[in-house]
């Protein structure tokens, strides 16, 4: 996963406030030790690809979540966080802050690497 980004504060409530996700704002829980969220789109090849890898990763480290979230039915948050472009990934911690961002399809071993900045 290349690029780390933190949230933005801009001083108000919710994710821009405080870098941090919230099961609510996800619409699922955060996994014990980390979520890799990820958004998508429905006609998006690279986000299927970016699915099974995750779910994997997933599947393979305990306390680690997968929530995958339509990019176009959460306009809102997309804007807060700047998604621009499917898929995008976001490593978040067991607190909901976001540590890594990376856009497009990322590797499995890069995924890997990148939950270590969050357990």
């Amino acid at each position: 996963m290349r690029d780390g980004r933190d949230g933005r504060d801009d001083g108000g409530g919710g994710v821009a406030a405080s870098g941090r996700l919230s099961a609510a704002e996800l619409g699922a829980e955060l996994g014990e030790r980390a979520t890799l969220v990820q958004f998508s789109s429905a006609f998006c090849q690279p986000c299927r690809a970016t699915r099974r890898t995750l779910a994997e990763v997933a599947a393979m480290v305990e306390g680690v979540a997968h929530v995958e979230i339509d990019a176009e039915a959460h306009l809102e948050l997309v804007r807060t966080l700047e998604i621009a472009r499917t898929p995008t990934v976001l490593v978040v911690d067991a607190s909901g802050r976001i540590v890594r961002r990376a856009v497009g399809q990322p590797r499995r071993a890069d995924v890997i690497a990148a939950l270590g900045d969050a357990v």
